[in-house]
């Protein structure tokens, strides 16, 4: 007994439809005599007739019927696998290095990188944190593909800078801070605080401290961790600086109150190469930003009321 084949069960089930050998050869792009041949090959290896031969064709025996429910079974699935290897190659992997600064990881990067996989189910998206002048030199040396930082003064050779959003810097104090119930303060108000920060030197990009030219700030902590920072203010032990950005993961257990001064803001920036090899993966994702930093925006005017 011999093997059924693809092919056979394709004329089989070709010839079964059309009642004829010849119109079944014309279908498939066959010669009468490969169909013939085909046929032949499967009836051996049924062990049984598969066709009655007629004056005006052919028509299936009971094997034949039989045969052509699992040729429709098989030939279905092979189809789907096709398909399915098809679908494959449309979602081949992407893959986009991203680099953020620590506020911008906990919130405006995971939200827009939710909605790029979400247009983009393959992506794969390695995330690295670190300080701002560090993200844009390896987004310059090809390091990484595209970061979120403080607009940089100075820009590297190859890499373009996209503004993202101006982000308010709020000043977050416990709740029964003389403070907490204000809705904005001037800086001269913060002259007398005690600062947690994320380093003990004013002029550090880490934030924590209103820097005041007039007046070093009175540094009481110096924490780099933002859950050590937001414990210590909860606890009564200091103010510190947070981004607006910040503010859908701020705890309940600390108040937001404005800082009333043009520079109490940081102007947030998207950074990436010109040779960015697939440049519409990176517009997602820019696109992605700039809406995850509108409804940022929005919810820290929501807080502030």
């Amino acid at each position: 007994m011999g093997e059924f084949t693809i092919a056979g069960l394709r004329v089989v089930r070709e010839a079964a439809a059309t009642g004829s050998f010849s119109t079944a050869a014309e279908h498939l792009g066959y010669t009468q005599s490969a169909v013939s041949r085909q046929i032949a090959l499967m009836e051996r290896a049924a062990g049984k007739p598969l066709f009655e031969r007629q004056a005006r064709g052919v028509r299936p025996t009971e094997a034949g019927r039989i045969l052509v429910r699992h040729a429709d079974a098989v030939l279905g699935e092979l189809d789907t696998a096709r398909q399915d290897l098809s679908d494959l190659e449309s979602l081949a992997p992407v893959r986009i290095r991203v680099g953020g600064f620590s506020t911008a990881m906990s919130a405006l990067l995971p939200r827009a990188i939710a909605t790029l996989v979400a247009r983009h189910p393959a992506a794969r998206v390695p995330l690295r944190e670190g300080l701002s002048p560090r993200l844009l030199t390896a987004v310059a040396a090809g390091r990484l593909d595209l970061a979120v930082v403080p607009t940089p003064a100075e820009i590297p050779d190859g890499v373009v800078v996209e503004h993202l959003l101006d982000d308010p810097l709020l000043v977050a104090v416990a709740p029964d801070h003389p403070l907490a119930d204000q809705l904005g303060v001037t800086p001269d108000r913060l002259r007398d605080q005690r600062w947690i920060a994320g380093s003990a030197d004013p002029g550090s990009t880490l934030l924590g401290a209103w820097y005041d030219p007039a007046q070093p700030p009175d540094i009481a902590f110096v924490a780099r961790d933002w859950f050590a920072k937001l414990g210590l203010v909860a606890a009564g032990m200091g103010s510190t600086v947070v981004p607006g950005i910040a503010v859908p993961v701020l705890p309940s257990t600390v108040a937001l109150v404005r800082i009333d001064h043009p520079d109490a803001v940081r102007r947030t920036a998207v950074v990436y190469r010109t040779t960015l090899r697939d440049d519409r993966v990176r517009r997602d994702l820019t696109e992605a930003l700039r809406d995850a930093a509108a409804h940022l925006s929005a919810l820290v005017r929501q807080r502030l009321r």
